[in-house]
């Protein structure tokens, strides 16, 4: 049972596999098939190595020479009522279609019998048991952990204070000592190998939960960005904007804003095309991102219109800051894209009240907007 944990298996990919609703593939299916065979190979060849050194027992005159065979036969036969099991696809009506417990408890049950069968080697089972049981806890659940305990506890009491078996560790002999020895290197070395294995799940645990922090602040940034400019959306600056009143009004600092238009963008869609005026509007975003500062926050409000928050910006620096801004638009070369094109920017800018709600404040920076558009775009307005 010690060698139980296959090199091979990849107990992370298995159980994210096949989680929630979603029936798992016939592709997942065949591989948890192939690791339950890989599993129980090593089981049945730890039974088949644990009988070998019964029989050097047996050689010394320790014990009966059938008992290493009857053992061996003992745990083949649970190895194959469980591939058996697992072929015809049984265990997977159930969570844990290993059946971590279920082969524990009959694991320790052979351990049991056997030592009460064979007392003059039952240090050799009872060994074995530390194995059975630090595998069992590589993926029980608490339940099952307490489940398989219990059954231990309750099977070595029923041994030890129910019958008056002479549990023994042989060493008269050179060849007993010698048994002895290799029953400790083999449960020593399985129990070195269950931490190793123990080891790497939980790095690869880790890896897992660092690459999945990774994925959801990824699809996070994802689903706040506006897909075509790269500035946040409408619902997430909205947010920010929020955020920033409150901010704004508890530390009674300066907070405005900036609502930027493009001017006449509808004319260059229908004069250039579609393609030319999302490059254009790309265009756009990326020289906002590249004057602002890292405090500030830019996002698309609706079409070719752009909100642009300002913390800690009293009225008198968000006007230069806006204007430098639209002096910056209106020299690009925009003839790039095409012949003959110019592209400038409106903009009205305010800043916070005391009391006041997102939606005056914008309406507020609307209103500003609207009076630079009117007296001829191209131009920066406060209220």
């Amino acid at each position: 049972m010690g060698t139980a944990a296959s090199p091979f298996l990849n107990p992370i990919a298995d159980e994210l596999e096949g989680v929630g609703p979603t029936k798992p593939t016939a592709e997942t299916l065949l591989r948890r098939a192939r690791q339950r065979r890989q599993v129980q190979s090593m089981i049945g060849v730890s039974y088949v190595i644990d009988a070998g050194v019964l029989l050097v027992y047996a050689h010394a005159g320790t014990i009966p020479v059938m008992i290493g065979p009857a053992f061996a036969v003992c745990g083949l036969i649970s190895v194959a009522a469980y591939i058996l099991l697992s072929e015809i696809g049984f265990t997977e009506r159930f969570r844990d279609h290993y059946f971590i417990a279920p082969q524990a408890v009959a694991s320790m049950a052979i351990m049991l019998a056997f030592t009460y069968i064979a007392p003059e080697v039952g240090v050799m089972f009872l060994c074995t048991l530390f194995v059975v049981f630090n595998f069992s806890s590589l993926r029980s659940t608490p339940l099952q952990t307490a489940v398989v305990w219990t059954a231990m506890a309750l099977g070595l009491a029923w041994l030890f204070l129910l019958t008056d078996k002479p549990i023994s560790l042989p060493h008269e002999t050179y060849l007993e000592r010698f048994a002895t020895m290799t029953v400790f290197v083999l449960t020593i070395g399985r129990c070195m190998f269950l931490g190793i294995f123990s080891s790497t799940m939980r790095q690869t645990l880790y890896k897992n939960g660092i690459e999945l922090k990774e994925a959801y602040k990824r699809i996070e940034e994802l689903a706040a960005l506006d897909e075509l400019t790269g500035s946040f959306n409408r619902r997430c600056i909205m947010r920010m904007l929020d955020d920033e009143i409150i901010r704004s009004q508890r530390s009674k600092v300066p907070c405005s804003i900036a609502l930027i238009d493009l001017d006449w963008f509808k004319r260059i869609n229908d004069t250039y095309g579609h393609p030319t005026g999302d490059e254009v509007l790309r265009t756009f975003a990326i020289t906002v991102f590249a004057n602002i500062r890292t405090i500030d926050r830019f996002g698309r409000y609706g079409g070719e219109e752009f909100l642009l928050v300002l913390p800690d910006t009293p009225c008198d620096t968000a006007m230069r800051l806006l204007d430098r801004l639209r002096s910056i638009i209106a020299d690009l070369d925009w003839s790039a894209f095409s012949s003959g094109m110019q592209v400038t920017l409106s903009a009205g800018v305010t800043t916070l009240r005391a009391d006041e709600t997102a939606d005056i404040f914008l309406a507020r920076a609307d209103s500003a907007l609207y009076a630079a558009k009117a007296r001829g775009r191209n131009r920066v307005i406060s209220v």
